[in-house]
């Protein structure tokens, strides 16, 4: 698979995914306590965090979408 994350892109991704994974372990929301959102939040930010690494994003394959200039 070729890259198709652009730096913007990343930035955004791995600050979200860092965000829902904070969230999930280390807030003490009411929210995040429930299992459901805890764990929904970090895979979510797993994902984001992975995509931000490898700078591939499956559903943007699919789509055909390209956020890299250098792609």
């Amino acid at each position: 698979m070729t890259a198709n994350v652009g730096t913007i892109d990343r930035i955004l991704r791995a600050a979200i995914g860092a965000v829902l994974f904070y969230l999930a372990f280390l807030s003490s929301l009411t929210l995040f306590a429930t299992p459901l959102f805890k764990y929904s939040a970090a895979v979510i930010g797993v994902v984001m965090l992975a995509t931000s690494t490898l700078k591939i994003c499956p559903i943007y394959s699919v789509l055909g979408l390209k956020t890299c200039r250098e792609c």
